[in-house]
């Protein structure tokens, strides 16, 4: 989901800065703390992510940011917290962080209207609070994240090409993500941009938590209500959702265009299989390097340099925030090699599994 490389570009605008060593630790509610010889009264940095289900922040996003940290701030202390997509559990982790004398936040919200009085707590503390990849409600300092309505219509833009000339003779089923996720919202508002007047949707549905058992479900009910031979595509807001989705259209043998995004290895693999059409390679780097970068800064008083927030962005709250919005790329079968293989994001033979070796010969990858 093809644009080419103008990533590249955005990185090299909004960063200049190499690449440490990843750190490690766990996922889990509890807190965890990273930054081995922080000498005491190290500057301390919280990051707070929203889940696990999404394999990229563990994978990705976690050892990206706090390398790029500790590159930038050598000692820095950083107290790692993820939510497992519970709003209250992450309010609960804000009030640690601050107790712990975090002086920044980079903040994913699981829910960015219930955490803004987290925001504002954070803020009446003196605490600074970056918003990562989803833009929280309150007073919030910077955000990094993509151009999420873009998303959407390049998705919408790829469902309606691959729908091609069958748009006339049947509908098309629509499954978003979460109502309480603000990127959700772009996605949504991005894709219908491109849809609307070209294809019709039978059925469509906002997915809490973004979850692949609910997609899945809503996916089948939306096949028996309209009818399998009168669903001609399916828009998926992510990966994970398309995994569920592909299931229930195998399950009512339908081979339709499917959209995605985040180029999850699953979904490259389904890319590859011909069970998905396309998906949203987001290059994570450039997101967490910024995040790092604006996390720094601001723990150092000082003011963000233009070029790490070239923008801005209005949250739900109103507020006004200065912003970095990288460009998202359309992954196909065309380009996995040159994007996500490239990027170093997979290996041909975490790709390559023996299931998906032909469909890798044939695209050019073995």
């Amino acid at each position: 989901m093809n644009i080419g490389f103008r990533h590249l570009a955005v990185t090299a605008v909004a960063l200049t800065l190499g690449l440490g060593m990843a750190a490690c630790g766990s996922a889990k509610q509890s807190t965890g703390s990273s930054g081995s010889g922080a000498a005491s009264g190290a500057v301390r940095i919280g990051l707070l992510l929203p889940e696990t289900k999404t394999t990229r922040y563990e994978q990705f996003d976690r050892p990206l940011i706090e390398a790029k940290i500790k590159e930038l701030l050598p000692g820095a202390q950083i107290d790692y917290y993820n939510a497992n997509e519970n709003a209250t559990t992450q309010q609960t982790q804000v009030d640690t962080a601050l107790t712990k004398g975090d002086k920044v936040l980079i903040l994913d919200a699981v829910d960015s209207k219930s955490i803004q009085s987290s925001v504002q707590k954070a803020h009446d503390a003196g605490v600074k609070v970056v918003a990562y990849d989803r833009l929280a409600q309150g007073p919030v300092d910077s955000y990094v994240s993509f151009d999420n309505r873009q998303v959407g219509r390049l998705q919408g833009e790829a469902l309606v090409a691959a729908v091609g000339d069958k748009a006339g003779s049947g509908q098309i089923i629509m499954i978003n993500g979460s109502p309480t996720d603000p990127n959700a919202a772009e996605f949504k508002a991005g894709a219908h941009s491109a849809i609307d007047g070209k294809l019709k949707i039978g059925k469509e549905y906002d997915t809490p938590n973004w979850d692949p058992n609910n997609a899945n479900q809503e996916a089948a009910a939306a096949i028996t209500a309209i009818g399998a031979p009168n669903v001609v595509g399916t828009y998926s807001a992510n990966d994970g959702m398309a995994a569920g989705i592909a299931t229930a259209l195998k399950a009512a043998n339908l081979s339709v265009p499917l959209t995605g995004q985040d180029a999850q290895l699953d979904a490259v693999q389904r890319i590859l299989a011909g069970t998905q059409t396309m998906s949203i390679y987001k290059p994570y780097k450039p997101e967490a390097d910024a995040a790092a970068a604006m996390a720094v800064q601001l723990a150092q008083g000082k003011n963000l340099e233009p070029k790490l927030v070239p923008t801005t962005s209005t949250s739900g709250s109103g507020t006004s925030v200065p912003s970095n919005l990288i460009t998202p790329v359309v992954l196909t079968k065309d380009n996995i090699k040159s994007t996500v293989v490239a990027d170093g994001l997979y290996t041909v033979p975490q790709i390559c599994t023996p299931d998906y070796a032909a469909a890798c010969t044939a695209a050019g990858l073995q």
